[in-house]
């Protein structure tokens, strides 16, 4: 191992609390920000609006309303990483604001907007839990894997979208499906046989020699995810679990044909937050 490499981190299952999983998922975004882009980054492209890995698009899919109902919205993105859904929302005519508590995914968004001479919107660095803007800010609110999985007390990320949204708004998010955690996270054959209980909460963790959490992922059950919704003051509208289509051939992390073809990686939440104040 060169002098400069840290070692590989443990992977264990522990408890994590809130401002340990956003200092660890913080620095883990900001170290790893580069190679992801360059990993994912044509699958995703500069301007398309993908909400998982299955490829689920929201040209088609329309979670948000349609295309045509963007125009004049004011749209938040959490966890927007490099601003594509952003881009594309602000190409319908939408007024975006890109949130992600990673500043080196941000210096992403901004890279392609200069590469693309993209009309600017506003990039935030901000934690989701407590969102830098008033009451009733924003129409619309999205998350295409941001935040959610990786926050201790999802009801307060919840409770603080529902903050910022006018009443009637709605937010869509998209997380891993609650299922995939009984099973190894692998694309190939032995990813196929339960190997953990569903029903265990306890978060995955990556932790360095001294302990210290250097990446956090929180577990939550498909009733789980309803009860916070509810919690959070919204009403759920729809749950879309995305089949995985022909067309895609490849693999990420533990999603693959093969998976995807037996079971469901991806659990999209379509909520609307009640029209009382």
């Amino acid at each position: 191992m060169q002098e400069h490499e840290l070692p590989e981190p443990e992977a264990t299952r522990r408890d994590s609390g809130v401002t340990e999983s956003s200092r660890a998922n913080r620095g883990w975004w900001d170290r790893n920000a580069d190679e992801y882009q360059v990993e994912h980054g044509t699958f995703l492209g500069d301007d398309r609006f993908v909400w998982c890995p299955e490829g689920l698009d929201e040209v088609e899919a329309e979670l948000l309303g349609p295309a045509e109902d963007l125009k004049g919205r004011d749209v938040l993105e959490i966890g927007a990483g490099a601003a594509q859904c952003s881009r594309w929302l602000a190409a319908q005519g939408a007024r975006p604001v890109a949130l992600d508590l990673s500043y080196r995914q941000l210096q992403h968004a901004l890279r392609i907007d200069e590469l693309n001479s993209a009309a600017p919107f506003p990039l935030v660095q901000a934690d989701a839990g407590a969102l830098p803007f008033a009451d009733a800010s924003f129409d619309l609110a999205c998350s295409a894997y941001g935040a959610l999985p990786f926050v201790a007390d999802p009801v307060l990320v919840l409770r603080e979208v529902r903050r910022v949204l006018r009443p009637g708004g709605r937010f869509v998010f998209s997380v891993t499906h609650p299922l995939r955690w009984a099973f190894p996270d692998e694309p190939g054959p032995e990813g196929l046989s339960v190997s953990a209980s569903y029903f265990d909460r306890t978060p995955y963790v990556e932790q360095d020699e001294q302990g210290r959490a250097v990446y956090v992922e929180h577990h939550r059950t498909v009733g789980d995810r309803v009860r916070d919704v509810v919690a959070g003051g919204f009403r759920l509208v729809d749950l879309v679990e995305p089949e995985w289509p022909e067309w895609n051939t490849q693999e990420w992390g533990g999603w693959s044909p093969l998976r995807g073809g037996l079971i469901p990686g991806t659990a999209i939440f379509v909520c609307e937050r009640d029209e009382r104040g």
